[in-house]
């Protein structure tokens, strides 16, 4: 069962006036909102941020060849000390958009009459490029593990008394003044 695409789309692109001739080529920039969920789990692109778009598309013998690059502004937390980050990130998009069902493999992008899909070639794009574990900044210290205190706010001399769990029921056994008289 084919899908057939929504032309009204905003990453939805016509190759009409490329035809089926191979070797012509047009160049197109365009600016889109960002699709929704876009990312991983602490960081990814906001829903209908701007995305900058730099394309070629080129005719040849299979079908229509998009390259590019795409620009969009990230969003998230720190994975360390979980402060917000924000930054750009930049990925080169490149993507054979075949004919028919005879030329493509299963996995391959197919134009739907002279209707092409951007949307999920822009997604598995960002979505490998985008860092797992983002950072604040490279030298961030995170957070404590015991009482959840910035490290970078805490001091050098913030400590836990660390109690062995298997000694820890001994604990109560001793009094402050059983230790001086032992002195």
């Amino acid at each position: 069962m084919t899908q057939h695409l929504d032309p009204r789309s905003p990453w939805v692109i016509s190759t009409h006036d490329l035809g089926k001739r191979p070797g012509t080529m047009r160049q197109m920039t365009l600016t889109l909102p960002a699709p929704a969920d876009l990312g991983v789990d602490m960081i990814g692109v906001p829903k209908d941020a701007e995305v900058e778009l730099d394309l070629r598309f080129e005719a040849v013998m299979e079908g229509v060849l998009v390259s590019g690059t795409a620009q969009a502004p990230l969003a998230g937390e720190c994975a360390r000390c979980l402060d917000p980050v924000s930054s750009d990130i930049e990925v080169d998009l490149q993507e054979l958009f075949f004919y028919s069902d005879e030329d493509a493999s299963e996995d391959d992008s197919l134009l739907d009459g002279e209707l092409l899909d951007l949307e999920p070639t822009f997604r598995d794009a960002v979505v490998l490029a985008l860092p797992l574990s983002p950072v604040c900044r490279e030298d961030c210290e995170g957070l404590c593990v015991e009482c959840g205190v910035k490290l970078a706010e805490a001091g050098e001399d913030h400590r836990h008394e660390k109690i062995d769990a298997r000694w820890a029921s001994l604990q109560g056994l001793i009094s402050d003044k059983d230790n001086d008289q032992e002195k």
